[in-house]
């Protein structure tokens, strides 16, 4: 194969993904970050929610924290899975530089888990995430908390409630396009 070949198929190599509930599979939202909040639907249609914390220890290499992440969605996929569609927050300004880099060293280790897998996913915009939760697009991290707590969640954190608020978008609007 010549360098220039590429071993994929043209086309979409990440199709959204299709959520309904006879998807076959679970259906996995992530809100990314050093700190990330995650949300999943079963198979059977149970959501349960929770944080995984991605912060290096003192003497990690750099890429450890990313390694850490392929795990825990390997593990996430071997105990509640298959995964047949991911959802994440897609972030387009971070309000630091720090943010920016983790976010974007999650993002491209949750796509590649993702292409190797075969695993349709795609981003949600902020605003969109935020105004289906709670009418407005520019609601406060309290307002989504708020939010998923009325809808019978109780989220650790802004970051589990945005990942509820994510998945519930994903399935009550068939992400994006109902």
């Amino acid at each position: 194969m010549s360098p220039c070949t590429s071993p994929m198929p043209n086309g979409d190599l990440h199709p959204i993904p299709t959520i309904s509930t006879s998807s076959g599979g679970a259906v996995l939202a992530l809100d990314l970050g050093t700190t990330t909040g995650w949300a999943l639907r079963t198979p059977e249609g149970l959501i349960t929610s929770g944080i995984a914390r991605f912060r290096p220890g003192r003497y990690d290499g750099g890429g450890m924290r990313y390694l850490r992440f392929t795990n825990w969605l390997t593990e996430i996929d071997r105990l509640s899975g298959p995964v047949a569609a991911i959802w994440f927050e897609e972030v387009r300004r971070h309000a630091g530089t720090d943010a920016a880099q983790v976010y974007g060293g999650l993002m491209a280790t949750l796509t590649a888990w993702a292409e190797l897998r075969g695993v349709p996913y795609a981003g949600a915009a902020v605003g969109t995430i935020k105004r289906h939760a709670t009418g407005k697009g520019n609601a406060p991290k309290l307002a989504m908390i708020q939010a998923a707590r009325a809808r019978g969640f109780s989220p650790a954190d802004d970051n589990e409630a945005d990942a509820i608020a994510i998945l519930l978008w994903a399935i009550e609007t068939n992400g994006g396009v109902a």
